[in-house]
């Protein structure tokens, strides 16, 4: 039996995340499958996944793994890493708490200014990386999108989250906080990780999931 519940042609898959902004990415980026997506806020007894993996794949794999065992439903995790040239690779998969446990995206962003500050702009490129793994009780794959920018040395734009508002995208001259969704999710490191995650979730799970006419 294939891994979750289908009503029809719908099929319920999980998100590990609680972040808002993420599910409402994964929910615009697979609106060409027909499922229900849910999220950790509808299974609060899965509680908080501890990220203990030394890799974005193995924290996404990790997340996805423990949700899918803990509720029974297909799962979906993501890890994302900013991976700055002149910090070795820093913050990677700390990204989300560079600035300490519980931190707000200003406080990393603030940081990241900071650990910057004397870094000429020549020396300031960075990338993001996106790690996207799925798992049932058949299957695990995983994909990757990556997106290649520079940091600035103050934020600009009001959209996005994390440090959408000091990466900048030298081809289209704006921050990722400057892009519209639509724009955003068809060049962001998350964008194309869900679009190469949507062509491999195709091929391999194509019986169990019907695509919209």
């Amino acid at each position: 039996m294939f891994g979750g519940i289908i009503f029809g042609n719908i099929m319920q898959i999980v998100l590990a995340t609680h972040n808002k902004h993420k599910i409402v990415e994964f929910t615009q980026a697979l609106r060409d499958f027909d499922h229900q997506v849910l999220s950790l806020s509808d299974f609060p007894q899965v509680g908080e996944i501890n990220e203990t993996g030394a890799t974005l794949l193995e924290n996404s794999l990790l997340k996805a793994r423990t949700v899918h065992k803990l509720t029974g439903l297909p799962a979906i995790a993501d890890d994302t890493g900013l991976e700055i040239d002149a910090l070795a690779g820093a913050p990677g998969v700390y990204s989300a708490r560079w600035a300490g446990l519980g931190a707000t995206y200003d406080d990393n962003n603030r940081r990241l200014l900071t650990e910057l500050s004397n870094i000429p702009e020549e020396k300031r490129t960075a990338r993001f990386r996106c790690i996207i793994s799925y798992v049932d009780e058949k299957l695990e794959l995983w994909t990757e999108g990556t997106v290649e920018g520079v940091i600035l040395k103050q934020q600009r734009g009001t959209g996005g989250f994390g440090y959408d508002p000091v990466f900048f995208v030298p081809e289209l001259e704006k921050t990722l906080a400057q892009l519209s969704t639509e724009e955003k999710n068809r060049i962001s490191h998350r964008g194309l990780a869900i679009l190469n995650f949507c062509k491999l979730f195709r091929d391999k799970i194509q019986p169990k999931y019907k695509l919209k006419e």
